[in-house]
């Protein structure tokens, strides 16, 4: 059987989502009440900071051709404004993300994916440039990019556990990484340690479902992923809280660590907490990465 109609309903199901989830993120941008943002002093618009390699997405009035004629790569000049005010964001879409305990709270991945897009429309409001990692889209401006960016956080990943992507980040700006942060933690690690030798700081954000932070369950239980490659029964739930209780604060803790050690902010965030005061958090934690 041919996969193009599944493809092509899974395509038309996410165009679907496209207008609301710009809808709400567009609304809980206009609830908050921001400041000025982004840095626009005087002097700094054509300051040269580097060269770097194009990116898929760049246009060809961007190559600079005379630093490229001198060797077989193509390359970019940067000016300072362009990475000062740059933000790369890493939405996790795995099947973990798409976890809900009940209907009155949101699945994990429709929370990350109004948050970020939220943030992205502020910062762009702000003259900000906003990208995402692993994708074709390196940092920019405008509505265009905000339509994109709506686009690839509906994308759908296959693995049961997000992997951060901090590859080809620019040096010197700012990230947000956003996800449960319950799969591989080295990878995790690893992201860090490659987004911190760039100089990349920026924020951890994990987003849980009230019964992961408090474990509700009692009696016989099959605890499988979301794509069923893992499972667990047991006869007596309750009996397993304590034990996981304490692992997730580990990992908290860990997350919480790994942060601190790399310049980065960690902040956990319930799906059933009001999410008007994530974003705060998340606007305030990004000016203070600068």
């Amino acid at each position: 059987m041919s996969a193009e109609p599944h493809l092509r309903r899974r395509a038309e199901a996410a165009a679907a989502r496209l207008p609301p989830l710009l809808a709400r993120a567009q609304h809980l941008a206009n609830t908050v009440l921001l400041g000025d943002h982004g840095r626009r002093r005087a002097g700094m618009g054509d300051d040269f900071w580097q060269y770097r390699p194009v990116q898929p997405g760049d246009s060809y009035r961007m190559i600079d051709w005379r630093r490229s004629a001198k060797s077989e790569a193509q390359f970019v000049r940067q000016k300072e404004w362009q990475i000062v005010q740059s933000v790369t964001l890493w939405v996790d879409n795995a099947a973990s993300m798409s976890y809900s305990s009940t209907s009155q709270v949101p699945p994990k991945s429709d929370r990350a994916q109004v948050l970020a897009l939220a943030i992205s429309i502020l910062l762009i409001r702000a003259g900000e440039r906003v990208g995402m990692a692993g994708t074709n889209l390196p940092p920019r401006r405008g509505d265009q990019q905000i339509w994109r960016l709506s686009e690839a956080l509906l994308a759908e990943g296959d693995a049961d556990f997000g992997v951060p992507e901090a590859r080809a980040m620019i040096p010197h700006t700012r990230a947000l990484f956003v996800s449960d942060f319950l799969g591989d933690f080295s990878q995790t690690e690893l992201a860090l340690a490659k987004a911190s030798d760039r100089g990349v700081r920026g924020v951890l954000l994990q987003i849980l479902d009230p019964a992961e932070q408090d474990f509700p369950f009692q009696g016989r239980a099959i605890f499988e992923s979301m794509q069923a490659k893992i499972d667990h029964e047991t006869r007596k739930a309750s009996d397993l809280r304590d034990r996981y209780v304490a692992r997730l604060n580990e990992r908290k803790l860990a997350l919480k660590n790994l942060a601190r050690a790399t310049g980065w902010q960690y902040e956990c965030h319930l799906t059933n907490a009001p999410v008007q005061q994530a974003l705060l958090w998340l606007y305030n934690a990004l000016e203070r990465g600068r």
